[in-house]
């Protein structure tokens, strides 16, 4: 039979947990491929790009939709479990489980969906795979390139939760010197991370001849949003030094009071919250490299004009 696509799987991978008990991914994947009887052929199938199977891709998204929806929880890598709402949703034997179905969990509706408090594009944007029938050919491939983009910046911000206090002041470094601050990157390490005076973790030259200073806040938070007490405390760290400007970056996410706190001083905090800092580092090539290139050609109309 053909291999199912990623919203049929949604309900078996739950079936599969149903158990209790941590599953290793890879052995989900076997046992959708036992239990859709897929040959050796489809089970070696590749995406276009080589990178995976067909079937672990699917069974993947599955996996992120159950678990943005609160169904399942990820217990280390490449391990999943249910969750007590999964075995709920289970008791009510539901006939599919698809995207539709999920909309009813607003975890889910808030994972999709641009934070409230957010502009638009400064939210990640959960773009749903679609049939390719559904869309014209450059319709699909820009569908699966913004996919393959928002899935980069959701591993990019998880890395970043779980590295060190250390490394992440050396990524935002990183970062602010490829954005143009702070002359060389000697001279920016030897800036940030070195202060922390009163709520400032490091000062950065705003350009290479230094003429202003930007002072500097990086909170390496999991979950809780950032709120108006911290940008209080950074923005009174930075009166002794009479400074102008400051930059407040943080993996987690500001409450909608810190940012309107920001508009309203004379000081100019700029607040960096994890979904824009991902944005960046793909933006600028900070932890990520290029996988490969793809050209698009069109007819050069001029060419075939004929006198």
């Amino acid at each position: 039979m053909a291999i199912p696509d990623y919203q049929t799987l949604m309900l078996p991978v739950l079936r599969i947990l149903s158990d209790g008990k941590e599953h290793l991914l890879r052995d989900v994947v076997q046992q959708l491929s036992d239990q859709f009887g897929l040959t050796e052929e489809e089970r070696r199938q590749l995406l276009p790009s080589g990178v995976s199977t067909t079937i672990g891709s699917r069974v993947g998204w599955a996996k992120t939709y159950l678990h943005k929806a609160h169904l399942l929880s990820l217990t280390g890598r490449g391990r999943l479990r249910i969750t007590d709402r999964g075995i709920s949703v289970l008791e009510k034997e539901p006939e599919k489980i698809n995207v539709g179905f999920l909309k009813q969990f607003p975890e889910f509706v808030e994972f999709q969906s641009p934070k409230k408090d957010e502009e638009p594009e400064k939210a990640i944007q959960i773009v749903e795979p679609l049939s390719e029938e559904l869309l014209a050919p450059d319709e699909a491939l820009d569908t699966a390139f913004q996919r393959l983009r928002n899935d980069l910046e959701l591993q990019l911000l998880e890395k970043m939760k779980s590295s060190s206090p250390e490394f992440f002041e050396r990524l935002v470094v990183d970062v602010l010197v490829k954005m143009g601050y702070g002359g060389t990157l000697e001279d920016a390490g030897r800036a940030v991370g070195k202060s922390h005076d009163e709520g400032i973790d490091g000062v950065i030259k705003e350009d290479r001849l230094g003429f202003d200073q930007i002072y500097i806040q990086a909170k390496k938070w999991t979950d809780a949003p950032v709120g108006r007490p911290d940008i209080q405390k950074f923005v009174g760290a930075l009166q002794p030094h009479r400074a102008r400007k400051g930059v407040f970056i943080t993996t987690s996410t500001f409450t909608k009071d810190a940012e309107d706190f920001v508009k309203r001083i004379d000081t100019k905090v700029i607040l960096i919250n994890g979904f824009q800092l991902a944005k960046l580092m793909i933006d600028l090539d900070v932890g990520v490299s290029t996988n490969r290139v793809y050209e698009i050609k069109k007819i050069d109309s001029d060419y075939f004009e004929e006198e």
